[in-house]
């Protein structure tokens, strides 16, 4: 089991960058794949982006290819979400996840999530 900790959220202007950290508890951080979704105002949760448990892998939603980039230290259990270019539409309470086997995409394969952080991006 692992526990998820976000971090990094806060308001921003539109074409500022940001970067968000989620800790994850636990030993066996190396094991797991994670990823990270997004909820704005009024709409529901979606993915954004994720990594497989060596970095080896990324994926991206095609609203943030290259402008996101999903890292991960597993030395530190932490992984990353390097945010430029923000866009107002960006605004959203953003959560990381993970799960014990490949990579998905969808929210409803993960296991484990974080509490999330907020990032709002003004126009």
């Amino acid at each position: 089991q692992v526990q998820l900790v976000e971090s990094g959220g806060r308001l921003v202007q539109a074409g500022d960058s940001l970067r968000l950290s989620c800790a994850a508890s636990g030993r066996t951080f190396s094991s797991y794949s994670m990823g990270w979704f997004r909820q704005g105002p009024g709409k529901e949760r979606e993915f954004v982006a994720a990594i497989s448990s060596s970095g080896g892998r990324t994926y991206y939603t095609d609203s943030v290819k290259g402008r996101f980039t999903i890292s991960r230290d597993n030395a530190k259990n932490t992984v990353y979400l390097q945010m430029s270019s923000l866009k107002p539409e960006d605004t959203a309470v953003y959560y990381c996840a993970g799960r014990l086997s490949r990579v998905e995409v969808t929210a409803a394969e993960y296991d484990y999530w974080g509490q999330g952080t907020q990032v709002t991006v003004s126009s």
